[in-house]
């Protein structure tokens, strides 16, 4: 499933082609059809991302909720636009550009109050302007919960994934079966911290890298990492593989319907 700064930075792309432009919106799979033709020939005036959660805006007509899921693909091109398979829930298009929809998990038109539900049930987004790191902190003091599966918690932090989770851990050196009221304030506001400016890093170069320059490929001297995933990483799917800090190997297990990766000696309890 696609990290926020992949939404975010998909929010970006709608905005860079289609924003403030008059677009034509089709369904060719037909899922999204009724919502199309109302939305046909109008103006996209926004573009935004919560979390996982991306909004195409289209005035008093509503909002186009999208949530790719585990197999959700969204593919931009430049006109004149190829006919669309049945397989496209989405398309928009003007004179320059296109994109295509294919098999998300949601795709509605929805109104700003059902747009605004949705937001109130979502953490805060360290890709968010003015999102408040202390309403995660709130929850993440109080509970039992291990501070991994914490992260994964859309309703205490959204954005975060599976490798975002795994790595902001190893970079501050915290056992990830800790239990969040076992974080000190510090901890917490350095990790909050890291995950904006990986976050970001992760918005422009549109892969995610969390290795510090003095552990890159180049600076060790060891080969780079090949991975459909990409990005230079320290524990992510790197399970029975040497550490590159200490050359332990990488533990990895279940946890929060995920595999957590992680360094037994650099995370130590």
């Amino acid at each position: 499933m696609p990290e926020g700064h992949t939404i975010h930075r998909l929010a970006a792309d709608h905005r860079t082609r289609f924003l403030a432009r008059r677009v034509t919106v089709r369904s060719p799979q037909g899922k999204f059809s009724d919502s199309a033709a109302l939305l046909d020939r109008q103006v996209l005036d926004d573009a935004e991302a919560h979390g996982k959660h991306l909004f195409l805006g289209f005035g008093p007509l509503g909002w186009i909720h999208i949530h790719l899921g585990l197999f959700g693909k969204v593919d931009f091109g430049d006109a004149p636009a190829p006919p669309p398979s049945d397989t496209v829930r989405l398309r928009l298009a003007d004179e320059d550009s296109y994109v295509d929809l294919r098999g998300p998990t949601t795709c509605a038109l929805i109104a700003d109050g059902e747009k605004a539900a949705i937001h109130d049930r979502l953490g805060p987004d360290p890709l968010r302007p003015g999102d408040d790191p202390e309403r995660a902190w709130s929850r993440i003091a109080r509970s039992r919960t291990t501070i991994a599966a914490l992260l994964m918690d859309q309703k205490i932090i959204a954005g975060v994934g599976n490798v975002y989770r795994a790595e902001v851990l190893f970079r501050h050196g915290i056992d990830p079966y800790r239990a969040g009221r076992e974080l000190t304030r510090t901890q917490w506001d350095t990790i909050w911290a890291d995950l904006v400016e990986l976050m970001r890093e992760g918005v422009r170069n549109n892969r995610i890298d969390t290795v510090r320059p003095e552990h890159t490929p180049e600076a060790m001297g060891r080969p780079p990492r090949i991975d459909d995933h990409g990005g230079e990483v320290y524990v992510y799917r790197r399970a029975n593989l040497p550490c590159h800090i200490c050359a332990t190997e990488i533990r990895t297990a279940g946890l929060a319907a995920r595999n957590l990766f992680w360094c037994p000696r650099c995370q130590r309890g």
